[in-house]
């Protein structure tokens, strides 16, 4: 027996408790990974290994553990907790690292940043709202207006009662006289600077299976001077033949705003012999809007709110993912950053691929079983005394050499 065995145990098991004492502090740390220390044997060189005897053990490695933490509720709404694989990719000043940490603000221009100022990263979204799943950038809520967008499109759903009176050719329409329509419908449109309008559409039937639609814009008639829009025609099952795609009306000039034209599509309107009835309206205009809150979704999109009814996509989270995570080079602070062993980070939207997908206004716990750290810090003073007995007793044998005689 040598002191080098005894030694080397007692390094051993220091690092041990080491490496539990860490797990332990860091037991409500969010995003943290607890450490494992595993050990090898050490034995000497020699010519014949048969009968070699070991001369103790090492630190082999320190190995962190992956696995998923609890996930906690938070009342912030810009905290996030991974379900699964991946970590958030966080911009240091260009310099990219990797954290479990969800604890996220917004700072004074609007990013999204983690305590010590790295930005969150991801895609970014083009001039109409769309993601540009391309290399991921530093996510930023805007909070400028929405810009309003001029009413160009309607889609209209009605049914046309085939039991309604024919109205004569005479008197020409009129909005004001009920006597020269049968049914009419009013929306609201906007302009290319917000402003809204009211339009109004007004069906006449003509004939059998056969109706004229008349436009109006706050009350006035829709060039031509007749304000005729378009006519339909029905075929005997009440599904409509004409017109067979959508139709525009004449252009129009709000006053202050540019001109502009609207077009409906009737392809859903019927002519049944039931009531007059609107079964759908919809437009796609708006006017301007200020931003009231904004979300994150579990596939990483943050849609922002406006105070007009929009949303719009104003980017997408991003994960990384690596083929060997214990790989990854610690830095402190919750963060890793890529090594040659972690292997090169495979990045996409939540729920793609092995990623795993978003919880927001939630965070992960640190994965620490503390029952477990103490039984094994228990365990490992007791590695730590028996290592130190052999010493102790080495030292004994070596007193009874020295004082024999």
């Amino acid at each position: 027996m040598g002191f080098q065995q005894g030694l080397s145990g007692l390094n051993a098991a220091s690092k041990n408790l080491d490496v539990i004492g860490n797990n332990v502090a860091n037991a409500n740390t969010v995003g943290f990974k607890a450490s494992q220390a595993q050990f090898a044997d050490v034995y000497a060189n020699s010519l014949g290994g048969a009968g070699a005897v070991g001369i103790g053990t090492r630190v082999a490695t320190v190995a962190q553990q992956f696995g998923q933490g609890n996930i906690t509720v938070t009342n912030n709404s810009l905290d996030m907790a991974v379900s699964g694989n991946g970590f958030f990719r966080l911009s240091d000043n260009g310099s990219i690292v990797y954290s479990r940490n969800g604890q996220f603000q917004m700072d004074k221009d609007g990013y999204i940043v983690t305590s010590q100022g790295y930005r969150l990263t991801g895609f970014l979204p083009d001039a109409t709202g769309a993601i540009m799943a391309t290399t991921p950038g530093d996510l930023l809520v805007s909070t400028a207006d929405l810009l309003p967008n001029a009413t160009a499109n309607i889609v209209a759903g009605l049914n046309l009662d085939s039991r309604s009176t024919i109205i004569p050719a005479a008197p020409v329409f009129d909005p004001a006289n009920s006597a020269t329509f049968n049914n009419s419908t009013s929306m609201t449109v906007y302009d290319s600077l917000g402003g809204s309008h009211v339009a109004s559409v007004y069906f006449a039937k003509t004939a059998t299976n056969a109706w004229s639609a008349y436009l109006t814009v706050d009350g006035a008639l829709v060039p031509p001077a007749t304000g005729l829009l378009t006519t339909m025609t029905f075929d005997t099952n009440g599904t409509i033949l004409t017109p067979a795609g959508a139709v525009a009306s004449a252009a129009f000039t709000p006053t202050g705003a540019a001109a502009q034209t609207l077009s409906f599509d009737f392809a859903s309107t019927s002519q049944f012999g039931g009531i007059f009835g609107v079964n759908s309206l919809s437009q796609d205009g708006y006017t301007s809007g200020r931003m009231t809150g904004f979300s994150t979704g579990s596939d990483g999109i943050i849609a922002g709110r406006y105070s007009n009814g929009q949303t719009r996509t104003l980017g997408q989270v991003v994960l990384s993912n690596f083929s060997n995570p214990q790989g990854l080079q610690p830095l402190g602070g919750n963060n890793w950053a890529e090594s040659s062993t972690s292997g090169t980070p495979l990045t996409g939207s939540p729920g793609s691929a092995s990623l795993g997908v978003l919880q927001t206004s939630a965070v992960e716990d640190s994965n620490v079983d503390l029952t477990a750290e103490l039984v094994n810090m228990i365990t490992a003073q007791r590695v730590y005394q028996a290592n130190a007995q052999t010493v102790k007793t080495q030292d004994q044998v070596l007193q009874t050499l020295v004082n024999l005689r």
